[in-house]
């Protein structure tokens, strides 16, 4: 029997980056080989993303793609879009299944069925309520690069009112304890120098667990195990990270400096309409808390513009508030309508060519205040602990602990090495230094 090849392409977040590597993993376990997505394929998996508009139409462009590739392939299509709307993708004819954000590694054995029966006429739909939804059981041991995505939370119960995700990932449930320290510990063993550990809200780890543990908990654990080089957290609602927290990580050796903060607006009237659970007034006390703990802490943060309603004022609100919180980098979005969220039917919709100003300025705010954060970091002189990624020539690319951007020039193989740095300048959001010997 020949064996066959697949290949996925992921839309959207760091947890569906990890999913689809998890089911990657899975595949080749059981002997198909993985292609590029650009090739053709005997089966293709599409990991969708509905947090915008443009996402559904993303997912349903590259569904089309695979089939172009190949009208025969088993195109089976799984994540948030689907989940929220498992009958528009079954309407794409060649589509053979439609999972949503549950039962995921269900996936591998139905494409090895469908593979080997080939035939198939209408497209087997799995997608289910997520109510009572447990965390699904998954792990990768194969990483790529220098940096991992471990999984360690899936859902959320925040319901704000621009927002289709809680819909399309249910209620907050936790991976468990012994599961991420074996993951992470595995990871850091094969070689991986860095472990990002990620969730839908992450910062709610633990909330779901019947005896009281939190990510502060469990980040404590991972490092007094010293379970690997460096721990860094993906997306954090900025009231998750009070005292609380730093009382139970500020002493860590295991975290990176940096965090990036789920924060949307500077604007509280804007925070209230969208029924967030916190102000500016407490992230930006939050954000100091972390910094007396962590003198080097950078953060990055997702700002949208254009909710229903913002005004001019509410949106220099924002500016104001990029230049107090001092981010490192900002992702700037424009609000999308998602169709079921209250937001959608909201009066005072800010027009598309509004939304494309106030994207614009925003950027150029955000960049102007990113080359003076790294400015100041050139000017301290620390030394910045980087972990090298790539290269092109003799330039190579790292990151930071505090994720800033770094190159240097070196004729060594500096690849999954973790060197410090001596910065000298910045340039368009990059620090340019030279290795220490």
């Amino acid at each position: 029997m020949r064996s066959f090849n697949f290949a996925t392409y992921t839309l959207g977040c760091k947890v569906s980056q990890y999913e689809s590597t998890a089911l990657a993993e899975e595949l080749i376990r059981l002997g198909m080989q993985e292609v590029s997505f650009g090739e053709a394929a005997d089966a293709y998996i599409i990991n969708t993303c509905t947090v915008t508009a443009e996402s559904d139409a993303k997912s349903r462009k590259y569904i089309r793609r695979a089939l172009r590739k190949n009208p025969n392939a088993v195109v089976a299509v799984m994540g948030c879009y689907s989940q929220r709307s498992p009958d528009e993708v079954a309407a794409i004819d060649g589509v053979s299944i439609v999972a949503g954000t549950a039962d995921k590694m269900k996936l591998p054995e139905m494409i090895m069925d469908l593979l080997s029966k080939k035939e198939q006429s209408t497209p087997i739909i799995i997608t289910r309520s997520l109510s009572d939804e447990k965390f699904e059981p998954m792990c990768i041991t194969r990483p790529e690069r220098t940096r991992a995505y471990v999984k360690i939370e899936d859902g959320c119960e925040c319901k704000c009112t621009y927002c289709a995700i809680s819909d399309a990932r249910g209620p907050v449930r936790s991976k468990p304890v012994a599961d991420v320290i074996r993951e992470v510990e595995g990871l850091y063993a094969s070689g991986t120098r860095e472990i990002v550990l990620t969730g839908i809200e992450t910062g709610s780890y633990g909330a779901d667990f019947e005896e009281a543990y939190d990510l502060g908990d469990l980040i404590a654990d991972l490092d007094s195990r010293s379970s690997c080089e460096r721990i860094r957290l993906g997306s954090l609602a900025p009231e998750l990270i009070g005292e609380k927290f730093i009382s139970k990580v500020g002493s860590t050796k295991i975290l990176a400096p940096h965090f990036h903060l789920s924060m949307q607006s500077g604007s509280d009237s804007v925070l209230r309409g969208m029924k967030r659970r916190y102000n500016t007034e407490m992230a930006l006390r939050n954000m100091e808390i972390i910094r007396k703990a962590f003198p080097t802490a950078t953060f990055t943060t997702d700002l949208m513009v254009g909710f229903p309603g913002e005004s001019e004022e509410n949106f220099l609100e924002t500016l104001e508030f990029v230049k107090k919180a001092r981010f490192l980098d900002c992702h700037v979005f424009a609000y999308s309508k998602r169709a079921g969220t209250p937001a959608a039917e909201y009066k005072n919709q800010v027009p598309e060519a509004e939304k494309k100003r106030r994207s614009e300025i925003l950027i150029a705010e955000k960049n102007k205040v990113r080359d003076e954060v790294l400015a100041e970091i050139c000017e301290r002189g620390e030394l910045l602990p980087c972990i090298f990624e790539t290269r092109e020539g003799r330039v190579w690319t790292a990151h930071s602990d505090t994720f800033a951007e770094v190159k240097v020039e070196s004729d060594e193989d500096l690849s999954g090495r973790l060197i410090s740095v001596n910065p000298k300048c910045a340039k368009d959001g990059i620090i340019f230094g030279e290795l220490v010997k």
